[in-house]
């Protein structure tokens, strides 16, 4: 697609959008009577339009059944998560089996941890991004001390090249191959969350792999972002969070999956609770566990079915189109803006750094911008003009033009703002 910079040009781009009418299936937020330009998708996405209904379903079913409802009507609560997993095939790339929708993200870390960390005295370290989320770093480093090892001799942070911002491939191939005879796992995620960068997935897992290495991802910013096939590159685990692109609502359920070739493996080490249990035989309480023979043997409990219903809402309208539509939209759209922002650095002479890589293949969404001498005042105007994005110090803001909700006429709209952001500022008495 040639871009160009003009109201026109938008308007033509969401004509000839195939799936644009899904915007449809939001509530866009308004501020001073205007519809808001909402590019915070990757922190929070927006709540479909029929998640109240079948919210309130589930309140009637409660109010009307009571505990009933775990076995009686439709959608009975009992099994209620099974009917979500399907839209997974799609979205991750994986089977039903491998899929467990549950917990939180870093609940299902630690989960996935007690399973697939099991360090010896030659193989213990963890191979992970030195900018990860905190969580992450968190969960890391108390597993390593829940073994009673240094956190500082267990982790292994990569870090960009001097003068850069992201990790090249090449690199994280190296340290694998470096530290190869004392890696127990290689933790890193499928974006991250700070520049935006999607890493070359299929390829460190291949080559962690092929040196005994497990491999575990961090989906938060690729779930329902990127194009994903977890089983068939085939990465051990995987854990994300259903409220940012997959707008299930806020703290919203999150999910795990475990690779087929794990998930049948009743007999692996886990932490337990009753719902993982055999299905065939939960209801004798008796003791020593007995774990389901897929991925939902790593479920604790029961489910939060208001949290599931949420879920089911949003992807119900994944199921309207496809991973595949989604992000041929999201390549053009983020791609219209980072060629907006760079238009404007030229004419203006603004200082602004797109950190996110050029390559479509090794971003999603997300373009991270670093402010420069404008700092976080660029933020707070064009918070003032309506404009929801997101801060990260010490001097990046975030945009996410989302392929669910978000146009192209948003994306030229934001551009003027910009532009307009950039003007000097009267001064203040």
């Amino acid at each position: 697609m040639q871009f160009e910079n003009t109201f026109d040009f938008a308007q033509k781009a969401d004509q000839q959008d195939p799936i644009n009418a899904l915007r449809n299936h939001f509530h866009i937020p308004s501020e001073n009577g205007k519809p808001v330009i909402y590019f915070c998708g990757n922190s929070l996405g927006l709540q479909p339009k029929n998640t109240s209904g079948l919210v309130e379903a589930e309140m009637q079913k409660w109010r009307e059944l009571a505990v009933k409802g775990h076995f009686c009507g439709q959608g009975q609560w009992y099994d209620f998560h099974k009917s979500l997993k399907p839209f997974y095939q799609d979205i991750i790339g994986a089977t039903p089996e491998e899929v467990a929708i549950m917990n939180n993200l870093t609940v299902n870390l630690h989960l996935m941890m007690a399973t697939f960390y099991r360090p010896t005295s030659q193989r213990y370290k963890i191979l992970l991004e030195a900018g990860a989320f905190p969580s992450d770093y968190y969960a890391l480093e108390t597993q390593a001390q829940q073994h009673g090892l240094d956190p500082a001799e267990v982790l292994v942070p990569l870090s960009p090249r001097p003068g850069e911002h992201i990790l090249h491939t090449e690199d994280i191939l190296s340290a694998i191959h470096q530290h190869q005879d004392s890696l127990a796992l290689v933790m890193l995620g499928g974006i991250n969350y700070y520049t935006g960068q999607w890493f070359d997935m299929p390829a460190i897992t291949q080559a962690a792999q092929s040196k005994g290495i497990v491999v575990g991802f961090d989906l938060a910013h690729a779930a329902g972002n990127v194009l994903l096939q977890l089983h068939d590159w085939g990465i051990d685990f995987a854990v994300w969070c259903t409220y940012k692109y997959l707008n299930s609502g806020p703290g919203g359920v999150g999910g795990a999956f475990v690779h087929q070739k794990h998930a049948q493996n009743t007999q692996l080490h886990r932490l337990a609770g009753w719902w993982g249990y055999d299905e065939t035989t939960r209801f004798q309480m008796q003791p020593g566990f007995k774990a389901i023979a897929n991925a939902d043997g790593w479920q604790l409990a029961n489910h939060a079915i208001l949290s599931l219903t949420c879920h089911k809402a949003a992807l119900e309208i994944f199921g309207k189109t496809s991973m595949a539509a989604l992000r041929a939209k999201s390549t053009q759209l983020t791609a219209y803006a980072a060629a907006i922002i760079a238009q404007i650095n030229e004419q203006q002479g603004a200082g602004l750094t797109i950190i996110t890589p050029s390559n479509a293949s090794e971003r999603g969404a997300q373009l991270s911008i670093d402010t420069g001498k404008q700092g976080k005042r660029l933020f707070e105007i064009l918070s003032e003009a309506g404009v929801v994005a997101d801060w990260r110090e010490p001097n990046v803001i975030r945009i996410a033009p989302t392929p669910l909700y978000n146009t192209f006429e948003e994306v030229y709209q934001f551009g003027q703002i910009l532009t307009n952001a950039l003007q000097p500022q009267p001064a203040t008495t």
